[in-house]
Protein backbone atom coordinates (compact mmCIF):
# COMPACT_ATOMS: atom_id res chain seq x y z
CA UNK A 1 0.00 0.00 0.00
CA UNK A 2 1.22 3.41 -0.19
CA UNK A 3 1.31 6.99 1.94
CA UNK A 4 -1.22 9.28 1.72
CA UNK A 5 1.02 12.75 0.24
CA UNK A 6 -2.07 13.96 -1.33
CA UNK A 7 -5.44 14.15 -0.18
CA UNK A 8 -9.02 15.98 -1.54
CA UNK A 9 -11.48 16.64 1.20
CA UNK A 10 -15.09 17.58 -0.40
CA UNK A 11 -16.40 20.30 2.22
CA UNK A 12 -20.16 21.70 1.79
CA UNK A 13 -20.59 24.37 4.35
CA UNK A 14 -22.53 21.94 6.54
CA UNK A 15 -21.71 21.65 10.32
CA UNK A 16 -19.86 18.03 8.70
CA UNK A 17 -16.84 20.32 7.16
CA UNK A 18 -15.36 20.08 10.47
CA UNK A 19 -15.26 16.53 11.48
CA UNK A 20 -14.00 15.92 7.75
CA UNK A 21 -10.92 18.69 8.68
CA UNK A 22 -9.71 17.05 11.69
CA UNK A 23 -10.03 13.54 9.91
CA UNK A 24 -7.76 15.31 7.53
CA UNK A 25 -5.85 16.46 9.91
CA UNK A 26 -5.56 12.96 11.67
CA UNK A 27 -4.53 11.18 8.56
CA UNK A 28 -1.94 13.94 7.65
CA UNK A 29 0.02 13.67 10.76
CA UNK A 30 0.97 9.95 10.09
CA UNK A 31 1.34 9.92 6.46
CA UNK A 32 4.08 12.50 5.39
CA UNK A 33 0.94 14.33 3.85
CA UNK A 34 2.33 16.82 1.49
CA UNK A 35 -0.61 18.67 -0.29
CA UNK A 36 -3.86 18.88 0.72
CA UNK A 37 -6.78 20.12 -1.23
CA UNK A 38 -10.01 21.12 0.14
CA UNK A 39 -13.12 21.09 -2.19
CA UNK A 40 -16.53 22.95 -2.78
CA UNK A 41 -18.73 22.34 -5.74
CA UNK A 42 -21.26 25.04 -6.09
CA UNK A 43 -24.05 22.86 -8.12
CA UNK A 44 -25.57 26.15 -10.33
CA UNK A 45 -23.64 29.37 -11.00
CA UNK A 46 -25.33 30.28 -13.58
CA UNK A 47 -26.85 33.99 -13.79
CA UNK A 48 -28.75 35.42 -16.03
CA UNK A 49 -26.33 37.41 -18.48
CA UNK A 50 -28.79 40.51 -17.77
CA UNK A 51 -28.11 40.47 -13.83
CA UNK A 52 -24.19 39.46 -14.69
CA UNK A 53 -23.89 42.64 -16.86
CA UNK A 54 -25.27 44.73 -14.33
CA UNK A 55 -22.79 42.86 -11.62
CA UNK A 56 -19.94 41.93 -13.66
CA UNK A 57 -18.10 40.72 -10.33
CA UNK A 58 -21.04 38.61 -9.08
CA UNK A 59 -19.43 35.35 -9.80
CA UNK A 60 -16.11 35.94 -8.55
CA UNK A 61 -17.46 37.54 -5.14
CA UNK A 62 -19.00 34.01 -4.85
CA UNK A 63 -16.32 31.82 -5.37
CA UNK A 64 -14.05 34.36 -3.02
CA UNK A 65 -16.82 33.90 -0.41
CA UNK A 66 -17.04 30.13 -0.49
CA UNK A 67 -13.03 29.78 -0.45
CA UNK A 68 -12.55 32.39 2.59
CA UNK A 69 -15.27 30.32 4.49
CA UNK A 70 -13.32 26.99 4.04
CA UNK A 71 -10.14 28.49 5.12
CA UNK A 72 -11.57 30.13 7.96
CA UNK A 73 -13.12 26.54 8.94
CA UNK A 74 -10.13 24.96 8.02
CA UNK A 75 -8.44 27.00 10.47
CA UNK A 76 -10.13 26.76 13.11
CA UNK A 77 -9.91 23.11 12.81
CA UNK A 78 -6.50 21.80 11.52
CA UNK A 79 -3.69 21.81 13.80
CA UNK A 80 -0.82 23.63 12.16
CA UNK A 81 1.43 21.13 10.90
CA UNK A 82 5.36 21.74 8.97
CA UNK A 83 5.37 20.81 5.75
CA UNK A 84 1.68 20.73 4.41
CA UNK A 85 0.32 22.38 1.59
CA UNK A 86 -3.20 23.45 1.88
CA UNK A 87 -5.25 24.65 -1.02
CA UNK A 88 -8.62 25.65 -1.78
CA UNK A 89 -10.62 25.09 -4.47
CA UNK A 90 -13.80 26.20 -5.69
CA UNK A 91 -15.86 24.45 -8.68
CA UNK A 92 -18.84 24.84 -10.27
CA UNK A 93 -20.81 21.64 -11.43
CA UNK A 94 -21.44 18.07 -10.47
CA UNK A 95 -19.78 17.30 -7.42
CA UNK A 96 -18.94 13.35 -7.95
CA UNK A 97 -17.49 14.53 -12.02
CA UNK A 98 -15.06 17.39 -10.34
CA UNK A 99 -13.61 15.61 -7.58
CA UNK A 100 -13.03 12.60 -9.67
CA UNK A 101 -11.09 15.12 -12.70
CA UNK A 102 -9.61 16.23 -9.69
CA UNK A 103 -8.26 13.36 -8.27
CA UNK A 104 -6.26 12.43 -11.86
CA UNK A 105 -4.94 15.84 -12.51
CA UNK A 106 -3.35 15.65 -8.81
CA UNK A 107 -2.47 12.18 -8.54
CA UNK A 108 -4.52 11.80 -5.42
CA UNK A 109 -4.01 8.80 -2.94
CA UNK A 110 -7.37 9.41 -0.60
CA UNK A 111 -10.46 11.26 -1.09
CA UNK A 112 -12.47 12.24 1.73
CA UNK A 113 -15.93 12.62 1.65
CA UNK A 114 -18.66 12.80 4.24
CA UNK A 115 -22.05 10.67 5.43
CA UNK A 116 -25.06 12.81 6.44
CA UNK A 117 -27.34 10.82 8.53
CA UNK A 118 -29.49 14.60 9.94
CA UNK A 119 -27.96 16.59 7.81
CA UNK A 120 -29.63 17.20 4.02
CA UNK A 121 -28.19 15.05 1.05
CA UNK A 122 -27.36 11.36 0.56
CA UNK A 123 -25.00 8.64 -0.14
CA UNK A 124 -25.17 8.20 -4.01
CA UNK A 125 -22.01 10.93 -4.42
CA UNK A 126 -20.13 8.22 -2.07
CA UNK A 127 -20.81 4.90 -4.32
CA UNK A 128 -20.11 6.91 -7.24
CA UNK A 129 -16.76 7.74 -6.36
CA UNK A 130 -16.01 4.76 -4.82
CA UNK A 131 -16.97 2.82 -8.13
CA UNK A 132 -14.53 5.65 -10.27
CA UNK A 133 -11.91 7.25 -7.87
CA UNK A 134 -8.40 5.93 -9.26
CA UNK A 135 -7.64 5.89 -5.56
CA UNK A 136 -9.06 5.42 -1.67
CA UNK A 137 -11.88 6.99 -0.89
CA UNK A 138 -12.72 7.26 3.35
CA UNK A 139 -16.53 7.78 3.63
CA UNK A 140 -16.85 9.61 7.29
CA UNK A 141 -20.37 9.68 9.01
CA UNK A 142 -21.46 12.87 11.07
CA UNK A 143 -20.19 13.10 14.71
CA UNK A 144 -17.33 10.57 13.98
CA UNK A 145 -14.33 10.96 15.75
CA UNK A 146 -11.04 10.39 14.55
CA UNK A 147 -9.53 7.83 16.01
CA UNK A 148 -7.52 4.05 15.29
CA UNK A 149 -7.77 1.85 18.52
CA UNK A 150 -10.02 -1.13 16.62
CA UNK A 151 -10.68 -1.99 12.92
CA UNK A 152 -12.82 -4.16 11.26
CA UNK A 153 -12.07 -5.61 8.03
CA UNK A 154 -14.63 -8.14 6.33
CA UNK A 155 -12.72 -10.58 4.57
CA UNK A 156 -13.86 -13.62 1.61
CA UNK A 157 -9.98 -14.02 1.67
CA UNK A 158 -9.54 -12.69 -1.66
CA UNK A 159 -7.14 -10.60 -3.54
CA UNK A 160 -8.91 -7.72 -2.47
CA UNK A 161 -9.91 -8.74 0.72
CA UNK A 162 -5.79 -9.05 1.11
CA UNK A 163 -5.48 -5.22 -0.37
CA UNK A 164 -7.28 -4.36 2.62
CA UNK A 165 -6.00 -6.21 5.36
CA UNK A 166 -2.52 -5.14 4.34
CA UNK A 167 -4.25 -1.03 4.44
CA UNK A 168 -5.02 -2.08 7.82
CA UNK A 169 -1.66 -3.47 8.86
CA UNK A 170 -0.15 -0.02 7.42
CA UNK A 171 -2.84 2.02 9.84
CA UNK A 172 -2.04 -0.19 12.65
CA UNK A 173 1.73 0.21 12.28
CA UNK A 174 2.01 3.67 12.16
CA UNK A 175 -1.02 4.31 14.42
CA UNK A 176 0.90 2.15 16.98
CA UNK A 177 -1.42 -0.55 20.00
CA UNK A 178 -4.18 -1.19 17.22
CA UNK A 179 -6.24 -4.05 16.93
CA UNK A 180 -7.47 -5.33 13.64
CA UNK A 181 -10.42 -7.45 13.59
CA UNK A 182 -10.77 -9.69 10.22
CA UNK A 183 -14.09 -10.93 10.08
CA UNK A 184 -15.34 -13.84 7.66
CA UNK A 185 -19.09 -13.87 7.11
CA UNK A 186 -20.52 -17.19 6.18
CA UNK A 187 -23.70 -18.54 4.69
CA UNK A 188 -25.10 -22.21 5.10
CA UNK A 189 -26.20 -23.70 1.84
CA UNK A 190 -29.79 -24.33 1.42
CA UNK A 191 -29.52 -27.57 0.38
CA UNK A 192 -27.26 -28.91 3.60
CA UNK A 193 -29.81 -30.98 4.64
CA UNK A 194 -28.88 -33.68 1.47
CA UNK A 195 -25.92 -34.35 3.12
CA UNK A 196 -27.57 -35.72 5.71
CA UNK A 197 -25.28 -33.18 8.75
CA UNK A 198 -28.28 -31.62 10.97
CA UNK A 199 -28.01 -27.29 10.57
CA UNK A 200 -25.77 -27.57 13.87
CA UNK A 201 -23.32 -29.98 12.55
CA UNK A 202 -23.19 -28.17 8.94
CA UNK A 203 -22.37 -24.89 10.63
CA UNK A 204 -19.56 -26.42 12.17
CA UNK A 205 -18.58 -27.72 8.99
CA UNK A 206 -18.74 -24.58 7.55
CA UNK A 207 -17.00 -22.47 10.09
CA UNK A 208 -14.10 -25.47 10.13
CA UNK A 209 -13.51 -24.51 6.33
CA UNK A 210 -13.51 -20.85 6.92
CA UNK A 211 -10.64 -21.16 9.87
CA UNK A 212 -8.65 -23.24 7.58
CA UNK A 213 -8.89 -20.34 4.74
CA UNK A 214 -8.20 -18.28 6.88
CA UNK A 215 -4.87 -19.72 7.67
CA UNK A 216 -3.92 -20.53 4.31
CA UNK A 217 -4.72 -16.52 3.53
CA UNK A 218 -3.25 -15.16 6.50
CA UNK A 219 -0.01 -16.84 5.45
CA UNK A 220 0.22 -14.61 2.62
CA UNK A 221 0.39 -10.88 4.52
CA UNK A 222 3.41 -9.47 6.10
CA UNK A 223 0.96 -8.78 9.58
CA UNK A 224 4.15 -6.81 11.22
CA UNK A 225 3.59 -8.21 14.68
CA UNK A 226 0.27 -6.52 14.64
CA UNK A 227 -2.60 -8.07 16.32
CA UNK A 228 -5.20 -9.82 13.94
CA UNK A 229 -7.97 -11.95 15.48
CA UNK A 230 -9.85 -13.65 13.32
CA UNK A 231 -14.05 -14.01 13.76
CA UNK A 232 -16.29 -15.84 12.00
CA UNK A 233 -19.65 -15.11 11.87
CA UNK A 234 -22.93 -17.46 10.36
CA UNK A 235 -25.27 -14.95 7.67
CA UNK A 236 -28.50 -15.82 9.69
CA UNK A 237 -31.07 -13.57 7.26
CA UNK A 238 -28.88 -14.14 4.15
CA UNK A 239 -27.55 -10.13 4.63
CA UNK A 240 -23.57 -10.13 5.31
CA UNK A 241 -23.81 -6.41 5.34
CA UNK A 242 -25.80 -6.39 8.33
CA UNK A 243 -23.60 -8.81 9.67
CA UNK A 244 -20.37 -6.54 9.37
CA UNK A 245 -22.31 -3.34 10.78
CA UNK A 246 -23.42 -5.30 13.68
CA UNK A 247 -20.14 -7.09 14.51
CA UNK A 248 -18.48 -3.51 14.02
CA UNK A 249 -20.20 -1.90 16.43
CA UNK A 250 -19.95 -5.15 18.97
CA UNK A 251 -16.56 -4.78 19.36
CA UNK A 252 -16.34 -0.78 19.05
CA UNK A 253 -14.39 -0.46 15.76
CA UNK A 254 -13.01 2.76 14.84
CA UNK A 255 -13.85 1.86 11.64
CA UNK A 256 -14.53 -0.65 8.77
CA UNK A 257 -11.69 -1.21 5.71
CA UNK A 258 -12.67 -3.30 2.79
CA UNK A 259 -11.21 -3.54 -0.65
CA UNK A 260 -12.73 -2.52 -4.00
CA UNK A 261 -13.14 -5.24 -6.44
CA UNK A 262 -12.75 -2.95 -9.41
CA UNK A 263 -8.81 -3.08 -10.50
CA UNK A 264 -8.73 -1.94 -14.18
CA UNK A 265 -10.94 0.17 -16.66
CA UNK A 266 -12.72 -2.47 -17.58
CA UNK A 267 -13.87 -3.56 -14.36
CA UNK A 268 -13.79 0.43 -12.66
CA UNK A 269 -17.39 -0.06 -11.90
CA UNK A 270 -17.33 -3.17 -10.51
CA UNK A 271 -16.37 -2.77 -6.46
CA UNK A 272 -18.07 -5.47 -5.22
CA UNK A 273 -21.79 -5.95 -4.22
CA UNK A 274 -20.26 -6.00 -0.49
CA UNK A 275 -18.47 -2.62 -0.58
CA UNK A 276 -21.46 -1.47 -2.68
CA UNK A 277 -24.03 -2.34 -0.07
CA UNK A 278 -21.58 -1.11 2.56
CA UNK A 279 -21.12 2.32 1.71
CA UNK A 280 -25.17 2.43 1.19
CA UNK A 281 -26.31 0.84 4.40
CA UNK A 282 -23.62 2.10 7.07
CA UNK A 283 -24.08 5.32 8.73
CA UNK A 284 -22.23 4.93 12.19
CA UNK A 285 -18.93 3.85 11.29
CA UNK A 286 -15.92 5.87 8.81
CA UNK A 287 -15.19 3.52 6.06
CA UNK A 288 -12.66 3.37 4.34
CA UNK A 289 -12.79 1.46 0.80
CA UNK A 290 -9.27 0.86 -0.59
CA UNK A 291 -8.23 0.60 -4.34
CA UNK A 292 -4.34 0.38 -5.19
CA UNK A 293 -3.54 3.50 -6.82
CA UNK A 294 -4.24 3.82 -10.34
CA UNK A 295 -5.91 0.89 -10.78
CA UNK A 296 -9.19 2.50 -11.73
CA UNK A 297 -7.34 5.07 -14.58
CA UNK A 298 -8.37 4.12 -18.46
CA UNK A 299 -10.53 4.81 -21.10
CA UNK A 300 -13.93 4.11 -19.41
CA UNK A 301 -13.46 6.64 -16.81
CA UNK A 302 -13.18 9.24 -19.68
CA UNK A 303 -16.15 7.70 -21.35
CA UNK A 304 -18.19 7.55 -18.40
CA UNK A 305 -17.47 11.61 -17.79
CA UNK A 306 -18.59 12.48 -21.51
Amino acid sequence: MYLIKKMIVCLDQTSLDKTLIQYAAFIAKVNQTKKIYFVNVIKNLSVPKEVLEEFPNLVESMINERQAAMETVVSENFPDQKGISLNYIVKEGSLSKKVLKLAEEKSADMIIVGRKIHLPGTGVVSLRLARRASCSLLIVPENSQPKVQKILVPSDFSDYSKDALEEAIMIAEKHGNVEIVCQNVFSIPSGYHFTGKSYEEFTQIMQMHAEIAYKKFIRKINTKGIKITPVYTKDEDDDPVQEIVNKALEINADGIIIGAKGRTAATALFIGSMAERLIQFNDSLPLLVTRPKGKNAGILDYILEI
